[in-house]
């Protein structure tokens, strides 16, 4: 009995957002037309497609996927097997596709490559959210992605299980290193801030990044932070550190965070833990799609 399609999409991606994304794709991929198709396959051929999966992983982009043929041929047919967030072995039926055969092929390239990149991250994010899953701390996704399709890539990543840190440069203050050697310090930093959001009447929370002891100390005397973000600590320091906030604000670990020490850093008892490995590490599914049934 087929899954029924469950949505796991951040709640700020758009249906617009996402056709825009799709069109932009399609241009890249089909240019003045798919040449190919066009002279093989009659405008009115049908077919059936089944997308395959080759590989072992948790599996997200399939709503994506759904969008993608729709925009193709919005009569298509879309039966799902395993909707995202399911784990998928090797020769699993995730989906069928019924519709226009030029439409299935148009979209064929698009769908499969945002599923497997997706469905990588997300495997590697539920990795991570597992080593962790017995703790009180949240693993955090970053802004290393890929250009111009990072809104994919935190929706894989909280398809898999873990949480999605800011969207872009917009959406939270985060004082790092060099905000805070071009200011001269961390005091004139936090200051600053203070005053711009003020002037510019913005309610943003503050994550200040912290390399030593030192900083922390001058970040906490002069407060007005949400959060602090400790940047490269080894273990024992971070230990002294998190002791040293008392919970009078958030903590993060961050820098060098992987799949094999995350749970060390996330029992030093912070709030958070940031990785960039989730997007920029995460190795794609192998999958494909097969045409089973044409008429017409």
């Amino acid at each position: 009995m087929p899954q029924k399609p469950t949505l796991m999409r951040p709640a700020n991606i758009t249906d617009e957002q996402i056709r825009e994304f799709i069109a932009a794709g399609l241009r890249e991929d089909i240019g003045p037309g798919d040449h190919t198709s066009l002279a093989t396959i009659p405008p009115d051929h049908r077919s059936r497609a089944v997308l395959k999966v080759k590989d072992y992983g948790v599996l997200a982009g399939v709503e994506l996927a759904e969008h993608i043929f729709r925009y193709l041929d919005p009569e298509v047919r879309f039966t799902v097997h395993k909707a995202d967030g399911a784990d998928v072995f090797y020769g699993d039926e995730a989906f069928e596709v019924e519709g226009r055969t030029r439409a299935l092929l148009q979209g064929e390239r698009l769908a499969l490559n945002t599923l497997q990149r997706m469905s990588g991250i997300a495997t590697l994010a539920s990795r991570f959210a597992f080593e962790v899953g017995d703790l009180p701390v949240k693993v955090l996704d970053t802004r290393k992605t890929t250009p111009l399709i990072r809104f994919l890539e935190k929706w894989a990543v909280h398809i898999g299980g873990c949480e999605n840190y800011r969207w872009g440069l917009y959406d939270r203050i985060m004082i790092k290193d060099n905000h805070v050697d071009a200011c001269g310090g961390i005091r004139p930093a936090i200051e600053r801030v203070h005053r711009y959001l003020q002037e510019n009447c913005l309610d943003l929370e503050i994550t200040v990044e912290v390399r030593n002891l030192v900083e922390l100390y001058e970040a906490l005397e002069v407060g007005g932070i949400h959060r602090i973000m400790f940047d490269n600590f080894d273990l024992p320091i971070l230990i002294e550190a998190v002791a040293v906030v008392a919970r009078r604000v958030e903590t993060e670990a961050s820098g060098g965070i992987t799949l094999f020490n995350v749970r060390r850093y996330a029992l030093t008892g912070v709030d958070y833990v940031s990785s960039g490995a989730l997007t920029h590490s995460a190795q794609p599914l192998d999958m494909s799609l097969k045409i089973r049934a044409a008429n017409g």
